[in-house]
């Protein structure tokens, strides 16, 4: 069983998992870091409240470090981890111009602003640690370049007093422009970035989990508190150094709300026994679209059966189906089974986030699927066998309008201009009774010889449907019909004429069956449209009994229906009449 590559997970080619002492390291470094941050800040001679700040610093990095291990270990094939781990760290370093020894408090004060542009990319790149799109990627680069660059301008100004090892010239007014530049340019790049969380939102939709929204809404709000600190900043506002806590406090959150999503996948794969369970009761293919929705949690959801024969997708009843497009905000995740397609789960695209989730679905759903795969590929072969005999059905039609109207414009025609030949030579021989008794005996068999080949003509053909439509054409049989008929005619205006051709024949042969074996005394024929529907009912008072599986006559009117679409049903108690109803779709 396999799927499409999942971007979380090990496989050829793919990231493996860290070894577990690379984590335990990772771990302690950690741990290491935040304690090193409290002795820098109770140590310092610069730092107001240093037990406070402490706490805010190392309530984003332990959190950052210990989840960002986390999420590497589960999804190694995913930068985001990583990327977590570096925010954590980051914020680390920016801890080390509290130190009162000039070396490391130079290397804090380099640091100082690149959280931010750190934690911009960190919450753009959501889920899988990649950007991708433009916009994310410029705003990013932007982000560092202001807090790398104009930081080092900064240092160069004389920024951060003696301990500044990089200060070249003490220009304090220059020093606070740069400032202003770097801090608004930060500001507007953190609400770009809330404008990019929007638009990824309304693009792709919310998160079908809460605990994945919860994130994303945090992330959206973190970026919120970064703009309103650097403005903070810039402007010089009473209130920054609560801005900053706060903003401190909520950037803290988010791998908190990102922990709560892992265990809520792990819950949510949980919920795969019970897949297994309903798939052990062989559900019919059209339930378990339904089970497989429930496990994934996703109402949305549909299949698609990969058709090998027509070399395409199709849903249960196998009508094509089109797989959505990567920038839509549907996703596809296929499954094979044996190394070939069986089938493709096209659900809400926040689903990829959960890539352990859709394996462990498709595994278990594997089998079941090739069911419904076969069951998918044996209604595409009914559809194009339909397909084929409305198309064998309408090549015969038109072939028999074409014999139909060589028939009228050559032997027909032939034979009326004979009788009138015959017309101008008896007036000729007026004088000889013999010669023109003769005639007149030509031009009976010649009249008689018209009406029998315009017969044939209807037989292959129903001209008249073609030129007049069925009304006119059914008055025509009921006119020449073997019984009284009651007809009734509830259609307005003109149809397909393949429609209106296989309506006349069910009629024609009906009437005829009626005069040669039902013994009636009426009939009643009735046409109308109902609920998208040509319904034609033929009923006779006649002996019934007929017999609707001998013969070619019903079965052929039979096939002619059901090439169609449509259904032909015959009622014929003994001693209760026959009733001749055919269905076939207008619309």
């Amino acid at each position: 069983m396999a799927a499409s590559v999942p971007p979380w997970s090990a496989g050829p080619g793919v990231a493996r998992a860290p070894e577990l002492p690379v984590l335990w390291a990772g771990a302690l470094a950690g741990c290491a870091a935040a304690a090193v941050s409290v002795q820098l800040a109770l140590a310092s001679d610069h730092v107001a409240e240093p037990g406070l700040q402490a706490a805010l610093l190392d309530w984003i990095t332990l959190p950052y470090v210990l989840a960002g291990l986390v999420a590497w270990w589960r999804r190694p094939d995913s930068r985001f981890g990583p990327l977590m781990v570096t925010a954590g760290f980051v914020m680390f370093l920016s801890s080390l111009q509290w130190a009162n020894a000039p070396a490391p408090s130079t290397l804090g004060l380099a640091f100082d602003l690149l959280p931010v542009a750190v934690f911009v990319h960190l919450f753009l790149a959501f889920p899988d640690g990649r950007l991708t799109s433009r916009p994310a990627r410029v705003v990013v680069g932007a982000g560092y370049a202001a807090a790398v660059g104009l930081q080092f301008v900064k240092m160069l100004l004389g920024v951060g007093g003696p301990d500044n090892l990089l200060a070249a010239v003490a220009e304090p007014a220059a020093a606070d422009i740069v400032q202003d530049v770097q801090l608004i340019t930060l500001a507007a790049l953190a609400l770009t970035g809330i404008l990019l969380l929007a638009v990824r939102r309304r693009r792709f939709g919310r998160p079908l989990r809460r605990s994945i929204s919860l994130l994303v809404d945090s992330f959206a709000l973190g970026l919120v508190m970064i703009a309103a600190l650097m403005l903070a900043g810039a402007f010089e506002l009473p209130a920054f150094e609560t801005i900053r806590r706060v903003t401190f406090g909520v950037i803290g959150v988010a791998p908190v709300a990102f922990l709560i999503g892992l265990m809520d996948a792990r819950l949510a794969r949980s919920g795969v026994g019970v897949l297994f369970v309903e798939l052990q009761a062989d559900p019919p293919p059209g339930a378990l679209r339904d089970a497989l929705a429930r496990a994934l949690r996703d109402e949305s959801l549909t299949l698609a059966y990969w058709l090998p024969e027509f070399e395409r997708w199709a849903d249960l009843d196998g009508r094509p189906v089109e797989l959505p497009a990567p920038d839509s905000g549907r996703a596809t995740t296929l499954i094979d089974l044996n190394g070939a397609h069986v089938a493709a789960l096209l659900h809400h695209r926040s689903l990829d986030d959960e890539r352990e989730l859709l394996d462990a679905v498709s595994a278990a759903a594997g089998m079941a699927l090739e069911n419904g795969r076969l069951h998918a590929e044996l209604k595409a072969r009914l559809e194009e066998l339909r397909g084929s005999r409305s198309r064998v059905i309408e090549a015969g039609q038109k072939e028999r309008q074409r014999l139909e109207r060589n028939l009228h414009d050559g032997a027909q025609q032939r034979l009326v201009a004979l009788s009138l030949d015959l017309r101008l030579l008896e007036a000729r021989l007026s004088g000889d009774p013999d010669a023109r008794a003769g005639l007149d005996q030509a031009r009976q068999e010649i009249a008689l010889s018209l009406e029998e080949l315009r017969a044939v003509a209807r037989g292959i053909h129903p001209a008249v449907v073609t030129g007049h439509g069925l009304a006119v054409a059914v008055e025509s049989l009921a006119a020449r019909a073997p019984v009284p008929v009651r007809l009734t005619v509830a259609v307005d205006g003109r149809l397909p004429e393949r429609l209106e051709v296989a309506a006349y024949y069910v009629i024609c042969e009906s009437l005829a069956n009626i005069g040669k074996h039902a013994h009636a005394t009426s009939a009643t024929v009735d046409i109308a449209r109902k609920k998208g529907d040509l319904v034609v009912e033929i009923v006779d008072d006649g002996i019934g009994g007929a017999d609707s599986e001998r013969g070619t006559g019903l079965r052929g009117l039979a096939d002619r229906v059901e090439g169609l679409g449509g259904r032909l049903r015959v009622w014929t108690p003994r001693g209760g009449g026959t009733r001749v109803r055919a269905e076939m779709p207008c619309d």
